[in-house]
């Protein structure tokens, strides 16, 4: 699943290249995970302002309301002059005055949704209930450490719920907890605020250095230019069960949590 950083990513990949923009036509393909929500003859006309990011959906803002986009499990954005023959998997085309954004997404869990605005309930009811933002000057370690000491779960479910911290998704939550030292089973609420605070320093810096490489290809992600990202080839825990730790050589171990994978080193991760 595209996790914030490949969101991010794809973002800055064309954000600029679209702002400015018309729209002149919206194609709709098979249905996504949620409707559109106005007849897509409706946005034909509208500008586009800026492309900005809210955990893992992206936030279109038009002069006249606002489209929410989401990469569920398998999409990719696409943006280029011109595009070739819609495929099967191919469900949205937002053809604008400077370009074609196409999504393109397998399993269409995905979504493309029209909002009046930021605030209204179509908006608010995927955005609501969404933490703070990690790479922003809302991820105060104070408040963080507050959080977590009301949550009885293990911590890297509760990275992965978005309530606390936004984005924090399978992979980097893995990465980032073994960057402080903190095994993935232990209770939120159980952790010292020094130990709180070295997972706050890792989560800025996991995000970021996953943002810088481009992000996580593991399957077919790929930018809205068509790039590959590279923070797979240097990660030191996810995907790499059996493999010896890059700081102290034991074999990394892999669990399930909640249905997800979950890799850890059980020396360097020992609390």
């Amino acid at each position: 699943m595209p996790e914030l950083p490949e969101v991010e990513v794809t973002r800055q990949s064309f954000a600029d290249r679209i702002a400015g923009a018309r729209v002149q036509a919206l194609h709709m393909g098979k249905p996504l995970r949620w409707p559109l929500g106005v007849d897509p003859k409706d946005v034909v006309g509208r500008q586009v302002i800026a492309v900005r990011r809210r955990g893992k959906y992206l936030l279109m803002d038009l002069n006249d309301g606002l489209l929410l986009l989401h990469l569920g499990m398998s999409g990719s954005l696409n943006f280029a002059q011109v595009q070739g023959p819609r495929g099967p998997h191919d469900h949205m085309d937002l053809e604008t005055t400077q370009g074609v954004l196409r999504l393109h997404d397998p399993r269409r869990f995905g979504a493309v949704v029209w909002a009046p605005s930021e605030q209204s309930p179509q908006a608010q009811k995927l955005l609501g209930h969404l933490g703070v933002e990690p790479l922003g000057d809302a991820f105060d370690l104070r408040a963080f450490n507050v959080q977590l000491k009301r949550k009885q779960a293990p911590i890297k479910q509760v990275l992965l719920s978005g309530q606390v911290v936004v984005g924090v998704g399978n992979i980097y939550a893995s990465e980032a907890l073994f960057l402080s030292g903190i095994r993935p089973t232990v209770k939120a609420a159980k952790l010292s605020a020094p130990r709180v605070a070295k997972l706050h320093a890792a989560i800025r810096e996991v995000l970021a250095r996953a943002v810088a490489k481009g992000g996580s290809s593991l399957r077919d992600f790929v930018s809205a230019e068509g790039k590959n990202g590279y923070f797979q080839l240097e990660a030191a825990v996810y995907g790499r069960t059996g493999q010896p730790c890059r700081i102290c050589a034991t074999p990394i171990k892999h669990i399930m949590q909640g249905q997800r994978s979950t890799f850890f080193c059980p020396v360097c991760q020992k609390y």
